[in-house]
């Protein structure tokens, strides 16, 4: 067991405890399959107890000044910022992306808890000018109550203070289940928190069975609003259980983003970006570049150029100085790349490019780039969530946007092309939540991140991160 890795527990009530059946399970290094830690597997019990300390502290916090949320929250993002190195290392020992990107992970997300700090302070209601002089009407923003939200292990740090801060910041208390494939950044989320004076009951954070524990926290009525990012077909559920309960939802699922590289871009430089992108997180990231469409004038130096920068990327332990793409997070995904790979080879796909993964254990898979694809090969259909790249040509404008709509995802997009009216016609007919235009510019903490269609409703970020956490009461009085 690896004594430096943060504690793991349950945090209910201000508390960290065990479960109180006493019952755990193993959290694993992908890259090593080393056991890190036992984690606790929270029970009915500990449930209500959850539910009872936020419903508690919500009926506190919700009455507080923006000031001192803010304050809470500022305080957390500088320590935040002072640890992030150590949470960092942790980040990487269970989910496995390289250290630099698991202190980046941290450090800007930090940012997110500070953006919320200042937008908290800037809750604004209105009033309503009447039809008579004896009338006054206005609109004010109160919390909705207490959130549960559900955070996947791909940014275990990242999207669960993007939850945390918009809950905390608009007055709600939150029932937090992390994932438990990574939940180190989670546990460290809850500490600093503790450290920065959040009240005893406004976080709760909790890990088990994740069916149980969803149909348990949405069907209280206690909670109500509920916050999800992850798959699809999971989103769809919980969205069905929380319309059920008229409970209000944000839900970011999954997509396949499209990359449309036109010929008059500059090519080395998309190539270059594109690859470095590709292979962040080993390709675990909900807005990756996912679907390749080259324009043919394009399309031969595009492919020397991507297949050159991903050939000198180092696949393995992300603790190593030199590794630019770590392990996939577990066996699973290894599992899921082979039968994507599968599907290629069957319909007469080509690998054009397969790199070198660690000979021994972990769960590696190595960057790999396909060619010869056509619209019903898998990879061009199911979002791979991994390092596997496949790139087409196209010939015209209309042909590329009506390939890159025709699936019912709409997360993100990318766009690379010099010419103005291309770069306007693109970004008003790409049926997606975010278009980016000759570079990655997604995510910031200023800035609306979410999807349409079926990769989810409603935008966290921007100043529209408080719109799921707020009820709107109108007031008319004589």
């Amino acid at each position: 067991m690896n004594t430096s890795y943060e504690s793991l527990a349950l945090f209910i009530d201000g508390e960290f405890r065990c479960s109180s059946d006493g019952v755990t399970m193993p959290v694993m290094n992908p890259a090593t399959n080393e056991i890190l830690g036992q984690l606790p597997k929270v029970t009915t019990d500990d449930l209500d107890a959850a539910l009872q300390s936020a419903e508690s502290a919500f009926h506190l916090w919700s009455r507080t000044s923006p000031l001192l949320r803010s304050d809470v929250l500022r305080r957390f993002a500088n320590l935040a910022r002072a640890q992030a190195e150590s949470i960092g290392r942790n980040i990487t020992l269970d989910q496995g992306k390289p250290l630099f990107e698991s202190i980046a992970e941290v450090k800007a997300n930090a940012d997110h808890a500070d953006w919320h700090a200042e937008e908290c302070r800037r809750i604004y209601g209105r009033v309503i000018p009447s039809r008579s002089p004896e009338v006054r009407q206005f609109v004010i923003r109160e919390p909705i109550g207490v959130c549960a939200a559900f955070t996947p292990w791909n940014f275990p740090f990242g999207q669960a203070i993007r939850k945390i801060s918009a809950a905390i910041g608009a007055g709600c208390s939150i029932i937090l289940k992390g994932p438990e494939e990574s939940p180190s950044a989670v546990m460290a989320i809850a500490r600093l928190f503790s450290e920065a004076g959040l009240p005893k009951g406004v976080l709760n954070i909790i890990w088990g069975d994740p069916a149980a524990i969803s149909r348990h926290l949405i069907s209280s009525p206690i909670v109500q609003k509920v916050s999800f990012t992850g798959s699809v077909p999971v989103g769809k559920h919980l969205a069905a259980l929380a319309g059920t309960h008229m409970k209000r939802g944000t839900w970011e699922l999954g997509g396949h983003s499209p990359v449309i590289v036109f010929d008059d871009a500059d090519i080395h430089r998309a190539a270059v970006l594109l690859a470095q992108n590709k292979v962040r997180n080993a390709g675990q990231v909900c807005v990756s570049p996912t679907r390749f469409y080259v324009q043919e004038n394009a399309y031969d130096q595009f492919l020397e150029v991507f297949t050159d920068t991903v050939s000198a990327i180092k696949v393995g332990n992300g603790l190593d100085a030199d590794v630019g793409m770590g392990p996939l997070a577990h066996d699973r995904r290894v599992d899921a790349m082979s039968r994507f790979m599968d599907d290629a080879d069957q319909r007469g796909a080509t690998i054009h490019f397969k790199g070198h993964a660690p000979v021994g254990p972990g769960s590696y898979f190595p960057v790999t780039v396909v060619t010869g694809l056509h619209d019903d090969a898998m990879l061009m259909n199911e979002e791979p969530f991994g390092p596997i790249a496949p790139i087409v040509r196209f010939s015209t404008f209309e042909e590329v946007v009506k390939r890159a709509n025709r699936l019912p995802f709409g997360l993100s997009s990318y766009v690379f092309t010099e010419s103005l009216k291309t770069s306007a016609a693109a970004a008003q007919q790409l049926q997606v939540g975010m278009v980016n235009i000759n570079h990655f510019g997604s995510a910031l903490p200023e800035t609306p991140f979410g999807g349409i269609k079926d990769s989810g409703m409603g935008s966290e970020g921007g100043t529209e991160t408080f719109d799921g956490y707020l009820t709107t009461k109108f007031i008319t009085q004589v």
